[in-house]
C-alpha cells in the first residue's frame, strides 16, 4: 500500500499511535534494514509523511540506504524511551521504492526548509524511498494488559489482549 491515506483507513489505530509517537519524537524512528550477509542493522532516521504517502530519505550514501538499495525491505519504529510503553508504539513492515521524480524531490525539499529550516532546495535526492507497506503493528498498555494491534493489507485490524 504506497498511500498514507488508505492505510490511515485500513488500519486506523495503528496508523494514529505512529502519527502521535512520529510527531512526539521529532519525527525520530528507527529503521531496521538487512545487511549485506543477511544481518540486522538498525538506525536512526526522519520519515516523513508528504503528499499522501511515506517517505525515507536521508543523507545519500550511508550503510541503511545501501541495504535498501540492495534489499528493500524494512521495519519502521516509533522510537520508544518509556520502558512502560505508556503512550503506545508502532511499527510499520514494508518495501521502498526509488521514486526518481525531480519536480516532486523539489517540492519535498520546499516542505522540508518550510518545516525544519534545513534547505536542500535545488539538490539532488538519490536514493528517494517511498515506502510500501505490507504490515503494521501497534501496543498500547493500559491496566493490567497490552493490547497489540495487528494489520495486514486485505484484512481489518485485529487486536491480541495480553495479561
Amino acid at each position: 500500500m504506497r498511500s498514507w491515506k488508505e492505510f490511515r483507513e485500513a488500519a486506523p489505530r495503528v496508523a494514529e499511535i505512529f502519527e502521535r509517537r512520529h510527531t512526539a519524537t521529532g519525527k525520530l524512528c528507527m529503521l531496521g534494514t538487512l545487511r549485506a550477509d543477511g544481518s540486522p542493522r538498525i538506525s536512526p532516521v526522519e520519515p516523513r509523511i508528504f503528499e499522501d504517502r511515506l517517505w525515507i530519505v536521508g543523507m545519500p550514501g550511508t550503510t541503511k540506504f545501501r541495504d535498501l538499495g540492495r534489499d528493500p525491505r524494512f521495519c519502521l519504529h516509533t522510537a520508544t524511551v518509556d520502558t512502560r510503553v505508556s503512550e503506545g508504539d508502532a511499527k510499520l513492515f514494508g518495501t521502498v521504492e526509488d521514486v526518481r521524480d525531480r519536480d516532486l524531490h523539489q517540492r519535498f525539499a520546499e516542505d522540508l526548509f518550510a518545516d525544519i529550516g534545513l534547505d536542500l532546495r535545488g539538490e539532488e535526492f538519490q536514493p528517494f524511498y517511498g515506502a510500501v507497506l505490507t504490515g503494521a503493528s501497534a501496543v498500547e498498555v493500559g491496566g493490567e494488559h497490552m493490547d497489540v494491534t495487528i494489520w495486514t493489507p486485505g484484512e481489518a485490524e485485529r487486536v491480541v489482549r495480553k495479561h
